[in-house]
């Protein structure tokens, strides 16, 4: 298995983020804040410097405002066609 931090399922997911996010109208010091975190926090989860594990990335869902398991179930599902 690959290090997830440069996989291809690691930026889809980073992808996915980024056009939740955008797409809510929240900026990414709004996102920090709704989170308990700095600004820089979300630069580098965005960027792919940082690793996203699966409790922060059901937290910025919830903060975003989407369905973390069925967007996660179409991510992996549209990774394996």
């Amino acid at each position: 298995m690959e290090k997830t931090l440069h996989s291809t399922m690691h930026a889809a997911l980073v992808a996915l983020l980024i056009q939740k996010r955008k797409a809510s109208g929240i900026t990414q010091e709004q996102l920090a804040t709704a989170i308990g975190e700095h600004q820089s926090f979300v630069a580098r989860l965005e960027s792919g410097q940082r690793r996203l594990d699966v409790v922060e990335y059901a937290i910025i869902a919830r903060a975003i405002g989407f369905d973390a398991a069925k967007e996660l179930r179409a991510l992996i599902n549209g990774m394996s066609n």
